[in-house]
Order: C-alpha cells, then structure tokens, then sequence
C-alpha cells in the first residue's frame, strides 16, 4: 500500500501548496468531529461522517489557501454531509452524547459534583444549539465556538458575508432565548384558588 504523507502523492499545483486529505485528516479530523456532534449527529454515526468528510476533501483535490481556512472548508464539508445523511436517512436525529463531551472535558482532578453540573451546563447548550435551523447553527458555532472570522466562514461556507453577519445575528438570538428558557426550568403551574363559590 502507498505511504499517502510521501510528497510524492501531495497535490501539487501552481500556487500556493495544496493540504491533502491526509494532511487535512491529521490536522483537523478532531475538529470534524466535534463539529458534526455540535450538528447534533449522534456519537455511533460520527466516524461515519468524518470519514466521508475526508473522503469528500480528497475527491475535491484538497484544500487550497485562499479567503478560506481549512476549517472553514471542512466545516462546509461537514454541514453538506450532514444534511446529506439526515436527507438519505430520513429519521429523527438522536441525542447528542452530551456525557460522553462533558468526560472528555472534564479535568481529573474535579469533584463528581462539578463533573454533574459541567455535564448539565454541556446539555443545556447543546439543547439550545438543537434549537437553530441548520444554517445559522453552523454560523454560531464556526464563529462562537470556534473562533473563526466572519469573512473565513463565508469563503468557506460560500455564502455572502452579509448572509453570515445576518445568521450569526439571529443565531445569537435564538441561542440566548432557548438556553435562558433551559436555565429557569419549565413553567410552573398556576396555585389554584382555594376560595369556593357558592
């Protein structure tokens, strides 16, 4: 089987060089993932969809440095195999394994009490992220949880920067409604009056 870091089998084009899948996968299948969990795909599905992410980056020839940043790219990727998947298999999305994140961020040397609030604080936020049509979903969390600029997500989103600065906007607007609803807990009902009529 041939070595896919040998040079030889880099892409090569005039300009600036070209990241292959390879590279791309070593560099950013961690970014990927966690970008298709925050997209609500369930745990069991996500190497699923990285691979064909990856797999997609390679059929494309790889990444070429412009407007875009890798991440942004893969983010477009990600966003387009994921609302392929959810097209093909036409079944409600399972839960995100908001457990299995709050594990791996938790530090070792925390109490299982702030493990449990840290793990409900996650739920919550992934809950109100589960609120956002797709589009502006994938704006919010490229720019506020990623950090990256509103003009990367466009060129790697191919969308307009104003699309962007539109989504984001509403983005946050729904985000922070849904999470302050999700903080104080549902309604509670109404004490009924104790007077009687006669």
């Amino acid at each position: 089987m041939k070595d896919l870091t040998d040079p030889r089998h880099t892409a090569k084009r005039d300009g600036p060089q070209v990241l292959d899948a390879a590279r791309l996968f070593r560099d950013h299948a961690e970014f990927v993932a966690n970008f298709a969990v925050r997209l609500g795909v369930g745990r069991p599905e996500v190497d699923d969809v990285v691979q064909e992410v990856f797999l997609v980056a390679h059929r494309r020839g790889g990444f070429v440095p412009g407007a875009a940043r890798p991440t942004t790219w893969l983010a477009e990727i990600t966003l387009r195999v994921v609302s392929a998947g959810r097209r093909r298999l036409r079944r409600s999305r399972e839960d995100a394994d908001t457990e299995a994140v709050a594990a791996a961020t938790a530090q070792g040397g925390s109490s299982p009490g702030e493990q449990a609030e840290t793990s409900e604080a996650l739920r919550r936020v992934q809950q109100a992220l589960d609120t956002l049509e797709e589009g502006k979903r994938a704006v919010f969390i490229l720019f506020e949880l990623e950090g990256e600029s509103c003009e990367a997500i466009a060129a790697g989103l191919g969308i307009p920067i104003g699309t962007v600065y539109s989504r984001l906007h509403k983005a946050r607007k729904q985000f922070m409604e849904a999470h302050a609803r999700l903080v104080a807990g549902p309604p509670r009902p109404l004490a009924r009056s104790q007077t009687v009529t006669s």
